[in-house]
């Protein structure tokens, strides 16, 4: 029960992310080890500004 509420929480929280348009770094590390596992993972701060940049500045810096 107590892990049926945690996951619900986690799914809760991740459409609340995506609905404000905040990115999913779990899923950019997953993402990246299984598409792109010869590419370095960016820690969260360097994901963050480079999705904010993404999303706010020139729109570069997709990698798919």
């Amino acid at each position: 029960m107590l892990s049926d509420l945690r996951q619900a929480g986690r799914y809760l929280g991740q459409a609340m992310r995506l609905m404000v348009g905040m990115p999913d770094y779990d899923a950019y590390v997953t993402h990246m080890q299984t598409t792109h596992p010869d590419k370095p993972v960016m820690t969260y701060a360097e994901f963050f500004r480079e999705r904010q940049e993404a999303r706010y500045g020139s729109g570069a810096g997709k990698c798919c």
